[in-house]
């Protein structure tokens, strides 16, 4: 059955714990040579089982949208009685020893929240290892702000800015179109 789906332009996204999956699904196509994943958006992901980064410490203890606990929770959902040893990568994203070959990736996270750090290690680590990765820290956000206050001008922007990169990945204009578009040049 043909679903006219272009293969070249899947994109895989999620947010908060759906980031992390995405990221683990990522991880898993390339590491299977399925078809190639055009792009990955992750909003505020959970990528991180062990939970322990400053962020996580700085949000502990307090009443929040997610905290520490929450977090610590949430995990133990997911793993069940699995350790540290026998976690797997493609569930705990931040593990993976090996970021390369994975497509462009939009990151992005609030600045208010637990998993701000672990965020910004997934994005450094894929520069490192040679990708392309966009990341955004939302200056006050707190994890969900976007989607629970939308009407606030940080949520618009963050929306705005993904919707942005969205495009730009899935509709690349070439370089020659773009420079003659440019106002001043003939």
């Amino acid at each position: 059955m043909d679903l006219g789906i272009d293969p070249a332009r899947i994109v895989v996204a999620g947010a908060s714990a759906g980031g992390g999956l995405a990221a683990g699904v990522t991880l898993m196509a390339r590491d299977r040579n399925t078809p190639a994943i055009a792009a990955q958006l992750l909003s505020c992901p959970m990528l991180d089982h062990r939970n322990d980064t400053a962020s996580s410490r700085q949000y502990s203890g307090l009443d929040g949208v997610w905290t520490r606990e929450m977090n610590e929770f949430g995990w133990r959902s997911v793993l069940g009685g699995h350790t540290d040893q026998n976690v797997s990568a493609y569930v705990s994203p931040a593990l993976a020893d090996d970021l390369s070959g994975l497509p462009t990736t939009y990151i992005d996270a609030g600045t208010a929240e637990v998993f701000r750090d672990e965020d910004v290690s997934y994005a450094t680590r894929i520069w490192a290892a040679g990708g392309q990765a966009e990341l955004h820290l939302w200056a006050g956000g707190f994890h969900g702000f976007s989607a629970l206050f939308p009407e606030v001008r940080v949520s618009a922007a963050a929306r705005r800015t993904q919707t942005d990169w969205l495009a730009r990945v899935l509709d690349p204009q070439p370089r020659s179109q773009a420079m003659s578009r440019t106002p001043g040049r003939r």
